[in-house]
């Protein structure tokens, strides 16, 4: 396959499942803050959503005081954003309408509608009348997407390098998630609510975070307790059944790396094989002892610096 072909079908991927990622993510703050809580938990949490994405400065340079409404605004629609749904949505179909002749007719229709249809729903005001229901309908875009991909695509090279993107940037979403907000807790950024105390806001912020990843009701069917934060860690990380959890996104990278392979990836297999085995034989209760926030932050070191040996072994054309 050329390696521009290539690098748009991994790109488009990439951009949906960050699309659909950043979706979950405001869909479950915008929720939480209306729950009753001190006025600094939900500065925090807003400020949480722009810290996943390293978006802090950038947001200030523009809007300077960070409130709900704002940060909405910046992360779906704002075009200066990279991370924006407008920006990721427009990406995507940009790199599909690139390759449009490796794609079936039913994946670019989906492509295309979802570009037409957002530009529809952010001009009439879709959004701001009810943002909830916005971001259900960005999620349920990109499953469509996935589907579609999987239900009609010839499962050859275009397929793999679809599937490798997306669980790539799965993985480094999940691991930014978790890392933010175990050190917000670690940091003692919050500390109960006025009405609850801490039992009840540790369980809304534990709550909140399996439902981003719709982890809530895995996690009450493997667990069957409490929601505890070492055991939101174990799913998130290294359950191989759950589906957006570290390791089975490396698991679907190794397997799509490895169909894909070519005469100069060995390293770069070699290094994704060696992420997939350290989490394979992890023990929750290690990296918790020697530091989740270390721990997630050397991950997201390895997955990144994997992201550009793929791009030096497969989407640069030589």
């Amino acid at each position: 396959m050329l390696s521009r072909t290539a690098d748009h079908l991994y790109w488009m991927s990439r951009y949906i499942e960050r699309a659909e990622n950043t979706a979950r993510l405001l869909s479950v703050s915008y929720d939480t803050s209306m729950l009753p809580k001190a006025a600094r938990q939900g500065l925090k949490s807003w400020q949480g959503v722009l810290s996943i994405s390293e978006l802090v400065p950038a947001y200030r340079e523009i809007h300077g005081e960070i409130t709900r409404d704002k940060v909405l605004d910046f992360m779906v629609r704002d075009d200066s954003n990279p991370a924006s749904i407008l920006r990721c949505l427009r990406a995507a179909r940009e790199n599909a309408r690139a390759v449009r002749g490796t794609l079936t007719t039913e994946v670019w229709e989906t492509h295309n509608h979802t570009w037409l249809e957002l530009r529809r729903q952010l001009d009439d005001g879709a959004f701001e009348r009810d943002p909830a229901q916005f971001f259900e309908w960005v999620k349920e875009r990109s499953h469509l997407s996935r589907g579609v991909t999987q239900g009609t695509m010839l499962q050859d090279d275009a397929y793999h390098f679809l599937r490798l993107g997306t669980a790539l940037e799965r993985a480094d979403n999940t691991a930014r998630l978790l890392d933010v907000k175990f050190h917000a807790i670690e940091r003692g950024d919050y500390h109960g609510s006025a009405s609850g105390g801490v039992a009840q806001f540790d369980f809304y912020h534990w709550s909140t975070l399996l439902r981003s990843v719709s982890a809530f009701e895995v996690y009450r069917k493997v667990y069957r307790d409490v929601i505890t934060p070492g055991r939101v860690a174990e799913l998130l990380i290294l359950r191989p059944d759950m589906p957006r959890s570290l390791l089975a996104s490396m698991q679907e990278v190794v397997a799509n790396l490895t169909l894909v392979a070519n005469a100069q990836s060995e390293e770069t297999q070699r290094k994704a094989g060696r992420l997939l085995v350290d989490l394979r034989y992890a023990r929750i209760e290690e990296i918790l002892a020697t530091g989740l926030h270390a721990y997630l932050t050397e991950f997201l070191e390895r997955v990144n610096a994997l992201g550009g040996d793929i791009s030096r072994d497969f989407l640069v054309a030589n």
